[in-house]
């Protein structure tokens, strides 16, 4: 069979699919399949504005962190450390702002500030790792992350630390705008700097080429060693954000396994499933997309399932995480093919 044939018995197979844009939007699809299922299941409850003020809010943190494995991943670099940096900078947020203590006490202001600079030297020792050492970023910053664990674990002596933070300061974390919580507008901004830095920006361009090609991104003059150093800079400046809005939305430190590492799979599943959506690219208003609509899935499936509902989270991210990817699998295989019929 010719190339032209294949294409024409090809083209009405697949024209449906394109119309309907199901390959771009399909965590769209499934958003709205999630509201009129669960909407008609639980309408008095899913449905309610309590139930959207919380699903906005809690997703926040998870949101923050999800930018954080972004930026690398643009630039084909992982960052499993981001989970571990987030449980630092609580914990640090904790350590400095403590009002009981009389060695610290700092004022919240200059103890965030402090915090931020920790986080941010520790994207450099990440960016040394895989760069100047040549360590796979996956190994280098899932060994990096064990290792901040253990000073975490160190300075709060694996226990909850609460009742440190002053009521202004938790303000910032729980009051509400025109209805909405506070610390969603922070997600906002957050999203909509990464969002021009990466797609109207010469930086966020170097990162993509660098993340598509390095071998000819760094042939056309990009600095692609400076390009993943900086991600993983970026990476864990966005992760100490994302403990400091935690910080003043919950006021304590919950342990270092409750804090961080338990929003780091749902962000990445955010990241992967987002990457398939609007740009067929990894993109920073995919991954807002995916991570709510998964945020609304899970919602409804606790709503249904009530209070036994503690399974539902990891069971629903993992199902999408392995969907998302094989997604991804197969569009690059499908890629791959069309690269080879155009060939022959």
């Amino acid at each position: 069979m010719s190339t032209s044939e294949s294409g024409v018995l090809a083209t009405p197979q697949r024209s449906l699919l394109n119309r309907l844009g199901l390959d771009r939007f399909s965590a769209l699809y499934l958003w709205g399949a999630f509201m009129i299922i669960f909407g008609l299941w639980k309408p008095d409850t899913f449905l309610s504005m309590t139930s959207a003020k919380l699903v906005l809010g809690e997703n926040v943190s998870t949101g923050i962190l999800a930018l954080a494995f972004l930026v690398p991943f643009c630039a084909a670099t992982f960052d499993l450390s981001i989970g571990a940096v987030m449980s630092m900078s609580v914990v640090t947020m904790c350590f400095l702002s403590d009002e009981k203590s009389r060695s610290f006490n700092m004022p919240v202001g200059v103890a965030a500030v402090i915090t931020l600079v920790v986080c941010t030297l520790i994207g450099v020792i990440s960016g040394f790792i895989v760069v100047k050492l040549k360590v796979n970023s996956f190994i280098a910053t899932l060994g990096l992350g064990q290792v901040i664990t253990a000073i975490v674990l160190k300075i709060s002596f694996n226990r909850q630390i609460t009742d440190v933070f002053s009521g202004t300061f938790e303000k910032f974390g729980r009051n509400q705008y025109f209805g909405i919580p506070v610390v969603f507008f922070y997600l906002a901004v957050a999203g909509i700097i990464i969002w021009y830095v990466l797609e109207h920006t010469p930086v966020g361009r170097f990162i993509y080429a660098t993340g598509g090609n390095p071998e000819a991104a760094r042939l056309a003059g990009v600095k692609t060693d400076r390009m993943v150093w900086g991600s993983l800079i970026a990476s864990s400046f966005l992760a100490g954000v994302a403990g400091i809005v935690f910080s003043a939305k919950l006021g304590l430190f919950a342990g270092p396994q409750a804090t961080g590492p338990n929003y780091l799979f749902p962000a990445i599943a955010a990241v992967f499933f987002g990457a398939s959506q609007l740009k067929g690219r990894p993109n920073v208003a995919g991954t807002f997309i995916a991570l709510y609509a998964l945020a609304f899935g899970i919602k409804g499936l606790q709503l249904v399932v009530g209070t036994d509902s503690y399974w539902v989270n990891p069971m629903f991210q993992g199902t999408t995480l392995i969907i998302a990817v094989s997604l991804a699998s197969q569009k690059g295989l499908a890629k791959i093919r069309k690269r080879k019929v155009q060939t022959t």
